[in-house]
């Protein structure tokens, strides 16, 4: 079942960066590499694939889309003035921040949300702790709770939604 998933995600996702194309090989070489990635990785994909059809999440997915555009937004003007202010406030460091996710899956894309946003990229996660590395460390110090209120939480309330 997580194999069928997969192929369906990839061949959906192929199709819609190759639309506009009117020739039958493109269409076969994305149903080629969506059967081997399902082959390979079917595995890995997810431990509830038929969750993926809950209506609920594909709602809070559309919704989580322009949230996380709007903070991407502001993370790139935040960067753009320290990059342009005549001295530079930059004061990068590795802060530790708490998630309250419970999967894998959940756990990946808040990683990749934050590393996404300009100005923060996550090192590494164990278990329920992940180490961020931030462009303005100084602000919260070494305040987990702080640091989780402003890197985290942004992204946590609609993924834990989405993905649990």
């Amino acid at each position: 079942m997580r194999r069928i998933a997969l192929f369906v995600f990839a061949y959906g996702l192929w199709l819609l960066l190759a639309l506009p194309v009117n020739h039958w090989s493109v269409y076969a070489i994305g149903g080629v590499i969506a059967i081997l990635a399902a082959i390979f990785f079917g595995g890995e994909f997810t431990h509830r694939p038929s969750s993926f059809l809950n209506p609920r999440r594909w709602f809070w997915a559309v919704i989580y889309i322009p949230v996380f555009l709007w903070h991407m937004l502001i993370a790139n003007l935040d960067v753009a003035f320290r990059v342009l202010h005549p001295l530079c406030p930059v004061n990068p460091g590795i802060v530790k921040v708490q998630t309250h996710l419970k999967t894998d899956v959940a756990k990946a894309f808040l990683a990749n949300s934050i590393t996404l946003t300009p100005g923060t990229m996550t090192v590494d996660i164990d278990e329920d702790i992940l180490y961020v590395h931030w462009i303005d460390v100084i602000k919260n110090g070494e305040d987990i709770e702080a640091n989780t209120k402003a890197i985290v939480a942004k992204f946590e309330k609609y993924l834990r939604r989405i993905f649990e």
